[in-house]
């Protein structure tokens, strides 16, 4: 089923969503990669806060190409989420209500999913160009030194993504589901 969603998104939002559906999304989303999901976990291990609140947002794997003119960013595909699972539960934990990228997921995320109610969005791989046309606004919020995999906070509208993996756990991947208009 296509569904809009409006960030910042409630739990029982999530609940009603479904492995399958194609949503889009608007609001503010952050940008997080390896490098960065590395030193956010140092930080948590040293008890030093995040450079952003992560409980009730969203991460979008992605690592975007510089900005053309007139535009608030280049290309900005997805990047393979699997790279992030041994990071991924510990945010989760902490309130991170969906993620974005692309590819399949671990066990444990996908445990963690279910544990915590949120939700494993896929946009869609090689079309990056198009996806940046959804986002109207980015600024690097942390790691500036990280260049292309510093945290960004995207503002977006109506973001295409698929629901991967639903907060009950049925996995677009792993299940006969097939994607809902």
């Amino acid at each position: 089923m296509e569904k809009y969603l409006s960030l910042p998104i409630s739990k029982n939002e999530l609940l009603e969503l479904n492995a399958g559906d194609m949503v889009y999304i608007t609001g503010i989303i952050y940008t997080a990669r390896d490098a960065a999901h590395k030193r956010m976990s140092e930080e948590i291990k040293n008890g030093r806060s995040l450079p952003f609140d992560v409980n009730g947002n969203i991460i979008y794997y992605m690592g975007p190409s510089p900005a053309r003119e007139g535009r608030p960013i280049g290309s900005a595909g997805p990047t393979t989420a699997s790279r992030m699972d041994k990071y991924s539960p510990q945010l989760l934990d902490m309130g991170l209500v969906g993620m974005i990228g692309k590819g399949k997921r671990s066990g444990e995320v996908i445990a963690s999913i279910v544990k915590n109610g949120a939700v494993y969005f896929a946009a869609i791989g090689g079309a990056g160009a198009l996806l940046s046309k959804s986002i109207f606004k980015s600024e690097v919020v942390a790691y500036e030194d990280l260049g292309t995999e510093a945290i960004r906070k995207l503002e977006v509208e109506k973001f295409p993504a698929i629901v991967v993996i639903d907060s009950k756990g049925n996995n677009l991947y792993e299940n006969n589901t097939q994607i809902q208009k």
